[in-house]
């Protein structure tokens, strides 16, 4: 991965940690990894263990942010979360939820935060 793409993923993920602050979450760890898996923001409120993933582009090109996560990203997703569950039992209650950023410039974005995705 580039400089450039990991510069924008950063600059996303400092944006969707703000946002997720201001809304009240309790961000309890950032790029979470375990062997090749990795959750972009693991953030907790009302008991409830929120499993963010993050995706920011600079453009509309390929699609918006959203449209970039695959069955293979779901899947890894899917078995990270299982693993910090695993680890961190207390947690009960979890839930996917999405935040796609659009950068237009380091002071101007969209956020677009979708709860509780299914997949």
């Amino acid at each position: 991965m580039s400089q450039h793409n990991k510069d924008t993923g950063f600059l996303g993920e400092n944006k969707a940690a703000s946002y997720l602050i201001s809304m009240g979450y309790t961000v309890l760890f950032r790029n979470w990894r375990y062997k090749h898996l990795e959750i972009d923001i693991i953030a907790s409120k009302e008991n409830c263990l929120h499993i963010i993933e993050v995706k920011t582009r600079r453009s509309t090109t390929y699609g918006f942010p959203e449209q970039h996560i695959d069955a293979i990203k779901m899947q890894h997703l899917k078995n990270a979360a299982a693993l910090f569950q695993y680890q961190n039992p207390s947690w009960k209650m979890l839930q996917f939820d999405v935040i796609a950023i659009q950068l237009y410039s380091e002071t101007k974005w969209d956020l677009f935060f979708i709860e509780d995705v299914y997949f």
